[in-house]
């Protein structure tokens, strides 16, 4: 009895790849095995057969519940694996992830748009799953549910529908834009959701945002394709809300999604879209907006970009790729005063594309190990951020690389993606009132942290840096540090330890201040 059990499964299973393989295209059959094919399709049997989904987890500091998650998807028949992206996190997300049974790997970047890209290449079946790192309270046998339409042939692509309704820029962002500019698509219930079902080969050809906006780009990226899509009702779940002041933010994010891809289509003939964009990435670089984001952290790192995070300069990076270099040398570390000599340099680069600003700060090389300087000294409750007289669209690609919290750079002004040419100086590099000083400097930076009277304040600060334009800085922080010093001042300067390589730096670190993480 056991023998013909095991083989009639044996059959049933190959049975089960050979109509799969029918279902998606890839393979032609006699008309008998089409409808025996729908038939087995939609029993249980066809489904559960074998393992056949890998399920991906994008996941930041979910040490509360990576477990939770990674046990309810490996509970499911449909997983084959379960894969974790792990952006960095600075808790036990990862070593818990592994011990419930997940394959983890970090990210390329920070992000969960970069997060999610990352899963797909390393998972083994060509059905995907992502779930969010934060679940609870999730019924079983969602991941074979969101499977089915895929295996049927009657989807591509599923977004899972939950709960009675979105969050408040679901409601008031993303449903009332939908049903103007992509009326298609405005049914689904839960369009910003990150729980989805989808075949590799589409999820391949899709563009991944980076922000908030990667779930509505994702459900209309695959609508445009031509991609068949379903929508499955999974009952409720339990997942932590976004604090109010991601809000505005996640509502910008996912209103310059739609945005982008109506004008994309022809269906947007208004330019307030790039204004939209400017305005958003002005809010994002500002000071107001990151000291909103210390969350009750007290001390502080900030790390040059030029020459101490990356091992050259961006702008040499920039110019030499858009035929510039020449002229660029020229001006660099030449008379005038910072901010006129930022001004003409950035003239050099009107009418480049934002996308050659982007793929130059993504490929330029930075220093081993400081990756790692940076989780351990978030590890130790500090706030991380790069500071460089460059441009923010660089510094923000150069902290995401690293795992920082935040970048403060100046500002390129771009029309329609393309550079104008003008440069906005970050008010965070100037002055505040009643200082003697007119002059542009990253101390300034670290002068306005200090004065942020939100409780608890910031009470010790790092800096590190490497040329004569951060001198000012290191002198302001309580302990300084230069890499590679470029100027004599910096090696002279009583207050600044020189340090071979981010690797001499983490030695220096005591254990004793690692902020207990919990399980």
């Amino acid at each position: 009895m056991n023998k013909a059990r095991s083989t009639l499964n044996g059959f049933i299973r190959w049975l089960g790849d050979k109509l799969r393989q029918f279902l998606s295209g890839k393979q032609t059959a006699p008309q008998w095995v089409g409808r025996a094919a729908q038939a087995l399709a939609h029993t249980p049997i066809a489904l559960n057969a074998r393992s056949y989904a890998t399920v991906v987890i994008p996941a930041l500091n979910e040490a509360k519940r990576i477990a939770e998650v990674v046990a309810f998807a490996l509970a499911d028949p449909a997983t084959a694996e379960v894969i974790v992206i792990d952006d960095s996190s600075i808790d036990n997300t990862a070593a818990l992830a592994r011990q419930a049974g997940a394959r983890v790997l970090t990210s390329s970047m920070l992000g969960k748009g970069a997060s999610m890209q990352d899963g797909i290449a390393p998972a083994q079946c060509s059905l995907l799953v992502y779930l969010d790192g934060d679940l609870t309270g999730l019924r079983s046998g969602i991941i074979t549910d969101l499977c089915a339409p895929l295996l049927r042939g009657e989807a591509d692509f599923v977004k899972a529908r939950f709960g009675r309704g979105g969050g408040r820029v679901t409601e008031l962002t993303a449903k009332p834009m939908l049903k103007i500019f992509f009326p298609e698509v405005a049914h689904f219930a839960q369009p910003l959701g990150g729980i989805i079902a989808a075949r590799k080969s589409l999820l391949q050809a899709l563009t991944f945002e980076d922000g908030y906006g990667v779930d509505i780009g994702l459900l209309l990226d695959a609508h445009l394709t031509g991609a068949s899509m379903a929508e499955v009702d999974i009952g409720s779940l339990e997942h932590d809300s976004q604090p109010l002041k991601d809000l505005a933010l996640m509502a910008n994010e996912v209103a310059r999604v739609i945005f982008n891809r109506a004008r994309a289509v022809g269906r947007l003939h208004v330019e307030q879209v790039a204004a939209m964009h400017e305005s958003q990435r002005l809010a994002v670089s500002g000071i107001d907006y990151v000291l909103t984001r210390r969350n009750g952290r007290h001390k502080l790192l900030l790390l040059d970009m030029d020459g101490t995070v990356t091992e050259t300069r961006y702008a040499v990076a920039l110019a030499r790729a858009t035929g510039n270099e020449a002229a660029l040398l020229g001006m660099l570390d030449g008379q005038g005063d910072a901010a006129t000599r930022s001004e003409r340099i950035a003239e050099l680069f009107r009418y480049v594309h934002k996308t050659k600003f982007e793929l130059v700060a993504k490929d330029l090389p930075i220093r081993h190990g400081v990756i790692q300087f940076v989780n351990q000294m978030r590890r130790r409750g500090y706030m991380v951020g790069v500071v460089s007289d460059s441009y923010f669209v660089a510094a923000d690609i150069i902290r995401r690389r690293i795992f920082a919290d935040f970048a403060m750079a100046h500002i390129l002004g771009f029309d329609n993606n393309v550079c104008s040419g003008s440069l906005r100086i970050n008010p965070a590099f100037l002055p505040q009132s009643g200082s003697t000083s007119d002059a542009v400097c990253k101390s300034n930076v670290l002068r306005r942290f200090l004065s942020d009277t939100t409780q608890p304040r910031i009470n010790h600060t790092w800096a590190v840096g490497d040329n004569l334009n951060d001198l000012e800085l290191l002198r302001l922080a309580d302990q300084a540090f230069a890499i590679d010093p470029k100027s004599s001042a910096l090696i002279n300067e009583a207050k600044v330890s020189v340090v071979a390589s981010f690797d001499e730096l983490l030695a220096l670190l005591p254990n004793h201040e690692l902020v207990p993480q919990a399980d």
